[in-house]
């Protein structure tokens, strides 16, 4: 077996140092270099496709094409720019590949619109504990869905500025786009993230400390009772 593929790689490498290796054959730290970045790869891959498995997909088809190819990275830009843009150019190709499908199988077609939905933002408690972390799951599941329902353009640049945190000029290399449209979409993303999760609150507010169903049964049922084991003509 090669002895390059059976190196244990230092995790203190550099990414260019690891591109050298991986380039020359280093199995090791290509291993390595998929861990450090997969975080960001599956991010970025899962906000243009909004499918898990589909995501999964295209970051392993990404980082085949990156392990091909890390012979000519010449180290222009930072490895992870150069990584994010070969998955979001292969997350781009897969949404378009699925839009011209449902063109074609679809009688309606899809509204070029992106829907809203009645959700309600849930806010955790700063208290430890099996309830929180409940409540953090469920706050981070709702906002994924507040995110997946911003158009295409603003919800990738919005997941590499805010929940990846890449600078301007890092998201505008790696989606081939100018850093001055980085700031007007990320802008225009987190303007529309706050008139959503407001609407959701508003409407929430009529739902807040509701009185019926159990509650209500169960008042009821002890005034009565309450009523009942008094004597009567008793205060």
């Amino acid at each position: 077996m090669n002895p390059a593929a059976q190196r244990q790689p230092d995790p203190a490498l550099t990414d260019a140092q690891m591109a050298s290796r991986v380039a020359a054959g280093d199995q090791g730290a290509f291993r390595l270099l998929m861990k450090r970045h997969n975080q960001a790869m599956f991010r970025t891959a899962r906000s243009i496709l909004r499918d898990d498995a589909e995501a999964e997909d295209a970051v392993q088809e990404a980082y085949l094409q990156a392990y091909r190819t890390m012979g000519g990275f010449r180290g222009d830009a930072k490895l992870s720019t150069w990584l994010l843009s070969i998955v979001a150019n292969e997350s781009l190709g897969r949404l378009r590949r699925r839009q011209r499908r449902a063109t074609v199988i679809s009688l309606e077609g899809e509204s070029p619109v992106e829907r809203e939905e009645a959700l309600e933002e849930t806010v955790a408690t700063p208290e430890d504990g099996p309830e929180t972390e409940t409540l953090r799951a469920e706050a981070r599941r709702l906002l994924e869905r507040k995110i997946d329902q911003l158009p295409e353009a603003f919800r990738t640049v919005f997941v590499l500025r805010a929940v990846q945190e890449l600078d301007v000029d890092d998201t505008a290399a790696a989606l081939g786009i100018a850093e001055a449209t980085v700031r007007t979409r990320f802008f225009r993303a987190r303007a529309l993230l706050r008139e959503s999760l407001s609407r959701e609150i508003d409407l929430a507010h009529e739902d807040a400390f509701l009185f019926l169903g159990e509650r209500c049964d169960r008042i009821v049922a002890r005034v009565l009772a309450r009523l009942a084991e008094a004597p009567p003509g008793g205060t």
